[in-house]
């Protein structure tokens, strides 16, 4: 594997804790900048570490990752976010998480009973989510599909940036976006007319439909209230007369006296009572006032009567207005429950889309000008762009070469593939994508006499290392991922071959932070820091092991690395000689 992470001042991954993944129990490791080598007996467990990592960032990872005999498997680890790449930065303000000091807790989780769970700070995100944000944190290299150089469309990243045209590029993608939205819209017009014409015609009849209606907000609860009236008719008029006739004696059928008549008689008794006696005088206003209160009550309730008439025909208009209303509201409201006023608003609508749809000829006009204007620009920046590429690309293999060489692949030829996307519009306008117009891959041979070939295809882990560390080694001035963690680099390799891929190594660590899993001790010299991997029987379980060794420590593990299992005196006089020839500062 090689992962790679964005490089800064302080690390990039700063720390990892790991419990209960595959053959580790518990582990937990700060990570320094510089030069890391990770060492270990074969079968150790080294590529487990990486697998925590993998999982960690939103690699895949099931029930199977959790250590035998426990319920969980844990891994969390923190990175340092560096300002100057604000994809990170746009990525989590998008999905509402807040940072501080740039650094950044990750958390993943899969228990036995299949349940898992990401976090990123204290916000839950999903598998895809966790994916997406560590990409932008992590890159990973290495033999497997899922790793930087055996994606194709990272071909083109790496030669623009060698070739220093990342921010052209960038400047390109958001002009090609713009016109692809242009196209869009202008797609929209003139997907079909037929279809925009139909529309205007429903539209329109809408309109004059809504308009014949005459409709009024209140109109509805008015026709409510009087069809209410008229179907109740005699109802109403019954009981309304019957109170006149109370109050007056008038109405038909009455006998007796009349309340207002009584009344009357009994104000006359007690204004004569008053006069004898004033301390009925209130009593007497009082009563007063109630006779000339229900006189009035009598003279307006004779009005009503007298106004209502009963119309045969009025009941049947009123009911045909609330049908026609009901069948409006089914039509251009959201509910039949809804107010008049939202037929009024469907109305309203209709009438800007209608505008809309009528100005849309002299809105394609434009548009077909301006989609013009930008296919012309983009091809001319698409052009350029190539143009750049293809110069940078023979010096770009040329200098991988150079490094291969000096990696042991001597024999090896690495070319850049650059083949321009087909034309279209019958060969006026070149295809372009929102990288430009080339298709872009990198094709090696490792053997003399052998055709380059994809290099996704047909280089080994190892050898995928190294193209990755050559890579990395010319880039090293203008590539923005200064972070990786190297495997299966020493594969078939030995003496100065070795020494060389240490000394490669030792000099990307100046800017960046370099991880390498190696069984080569000369590789292991260069190394700033190292960590040891070991597997141990404990009762009847087997465990991982990792701890940072130094002093003698360190000087034993390199030991163990030149002579095998057995440590000898010899092979740790060659392991101190090989720390001071090459652990040194004056070595890097």
């Amino acid at each position: 594997y090689v992962l790679n992470f964005i490089g800064q001042e302080v690390p990039l991954l700063e720390d990892v804790s790991i419990s209960n993944f595959a053959l580790i129990e518990s582990v937990s490791l700060d990570f320094d900048k510089g030069f890391t080598v990770l060492s270990g007996e074969t079968g150790a467990g080294k590529s487990i570490l990486i697998g925590a990592l993998s999982f960690l960032l939103g690699g895949k990872g099931g029930v199977e990752a959790i250590r035998s005999g426990a319920q969980e498997a844990k891994v969390s680890g923190t990175f340092s976010l560096d300002e100057k790449n604000k994809e990170p930065f746009i990525w989590l303000e998008e999905h509402g998480i807040e940072i501080e000091d740039n650094r950044v807790l990750i958390r993943r989780f899969v228990r036995l009973n299949g349940k898992s769970g990401a976090w990123i700070q204290n916000t839950p995100v999903t598998r895809i989510e966790l994916a997406e944000f560590s990409s932008f944190l992590v890159d990973i290299h290495g033999q497997h599909e899922h790793q930087s150089l055996m994606r194709v469309s990272e071909h083109r990243r790496f030669l623009d940036s060698f070739a220093g045209i990342t921010d052209e590029v960038t400047a390109f993608t958001n002009l090609y976006s713009q016109l692809v939205e242009k196209r869009r819209q202008l797609e929209e017009l003139c997907s079909s007319d037929s279809q925009r014409e139909r529309r205007m015609e429903l539209l329109n009849y809408a309109i004059s439909e809504i308009e014949e209606a005459k409709l009024r907000p209140t109109e509805e609860e008015e026709l409510i209230a009087e069809e209410n009236r008229l179907s109740k008719y005699e109802q109403i008029f019954s009981a309304i007369d019957g109170v006149s006739s109370m109050l007056t004696g008038d109405g038909v059928g009455q006998e007796g006296v009349s309340i207002l008549s009584t009344l009357k008689k009994a104000q006359s008794y007690m204004n004569q009572a008053s006069g004898a006696d004033n301390t009925l005088l209130s009593l007497d206003n009082r009563l007063e006032n109630i006779f000339y209160e229900l006189s009035d009550i009598s003279d307006e309730i004779r009005s009503y009567l007298q106004s209502l008439v009963f119309e045969p025909g009025r009941l049947e208009i009123v009911q045909e207005r609330l049908a026609l209303i009901f069948k409006l509201k089914k039509k251009y409201a959201d509910s039949v429950k809804e107010p008049v006023a939202k037929i009024l608003e469907y109305q309203e609508k209709a009438k800007i889309e209608l505008e809309n749809l009528s100005n849309n000829l002299v809105n394609r006009e434009e548009l077909t000008a301006k989609v013009d204007q930008l296919s012309r620009e983009v091809y001319s920046a698409a052009k350029k762009i190539s143009e750049k590429r293809k110069v940078a690309s023979e010096k770009m293999s040329q200098e991988v070469e150079n490094v291969l060489s000096v990696l042991g692949m001597k024999d090896a030829k690495f070319c850049v593939s650059i083949i321009e996307k087909p034309e279209t519009g019958g060969g006026l306008m070149q295809k372009c994508g929102p990288y430009g117009m080339d298709d872009i891959e990198f094709l090696i041979s490792a053997n003399l006499g052998s055709p380059v070939k994809p290099l996704a295809k047909i280089a080994s882990g190892g050898e995928i290392s190294r193209v990755m560390l050559a890579l990395k080694s010319i880039l090293v001035d203008s590539d923005t991922v200064e972070t990786l963690v190297f495997d299966e680099i020493d594969t078939g390799i030995g003496g100065e071959i070795s020494v060389a891929v240490g000394t490669h190594l030792k000099k990307l660590s100046k800017k960046s932070q370099i991880f390498c899993i190696t069984h080569v001790a000369s590789i292991a010299a260069f190394a700033d820091n190292q960590i040891k991997i070991a597997k141990k029987t404990l009762s009847d379980s087997t465990v991982t092991s990792v701890q940072s060794i130094s002093g003698s420590s360190r000087v034993e593990e390199i030991a163990r690395m030149l002579s095998g299992d057995s440590v000898s005196e010899a092979s740790l006089e060659h392991a101190e000689s090989l720390l001071a020839k090459f652990g040194g500062e004056e070595n890097g």
